[in-house]
Order: C-alpha cells, then sequence, then structure tokens
C-alpha cells in the first residue's frame, strides 16, 4: 500500500496533492459511487465493476487514512461495514464532474 503523504509532506503544486489522492482509477470510480449515498464493499466491487476485494480494500483502507472517506462498522455478525464520503471527499464532485462532462464530449467528437 502506498503512503498517503502528511500535511507537511504534501506536495507544493496543488494539481499534484490532488493527484497523489486520488490518481488511481479505482479511487476515482469509489470517488463516483459513493457520491450518490453510503455503500457497503459488496455493493462497491459490484459497481466498480473488475477490481479484486485486495485491491479495493487498499484502495478504501488509503481513502481513508487520507480523510475521503468513511469507514462505519456495525458489531453484528457478519460482520457490516459501510462506506460514504467525508465532507472533503465528497468536496472533489466539481472534479468528478468536469470529469464526466469532458468524457461525454470526447466520446461524442470520437464517434463522428
Amino acid at each position: 500500500m502506498e503512503n498517503i503523504p502528511t500535511v507537511e509532506k504534501l506536495p507544493a503544486c496543488p494539481v499534484e496533492t490532488t493527484l497523489t489522492l486520488i490518481s488511481d482509477k479505482w479511487k476515482v470510480l469509489i470517488l463516483r459511487d459513493l457520491l450518490p449515498g453510503t455503500k457497503r464493499f459488496g455493493e462497491l466491487r459490484k459497481s466498480i465493476g473488475h477490481v479484486s476485494q485486495k485491491v479495493l480494500t487498499a484502495q478504501l483502507r488509503q481513502m481513508e487514512q487520507s480523510g475521503l472517506v468513511n469507514r462505519k462498522v456495525y458489531a453484528e455478525v457478519p460482520p457490516k461495514v459501510e462506506y460514504s464520503l467525508t465532507d472533503v471527499g465528497y468536496s472533489l464532485k466539481p472534479i468528478l464532474d468536469a470529469m464526466w462532462t469532458w468524457g461525454e464530449e470526447y466520446q461524442k467528437k470520437m464517434e463522428k
């Protein structure tokens, strides 16, 4: 698992800081899938697609460590774990919206 930089070790460039936090394909898809609301691990894995359990777990842990995702464990048998975005994680919505819009426009241009 890569180390998430501490505030003292964040890159000087704000764009690089953002990329450090969400540069992995799976992290962006996790953000996309948590924007509408809380999901359980199995729901995330199903909605994201071809991600292994190990990779998804590692990505979620990194995102939790960096303050983008909340993890709530319920004392049940079997254990129930839910993931949701923190306010900081949700603040990435305009970036994801812009990526969506750009991707849509690109797809349309390439279909011509």
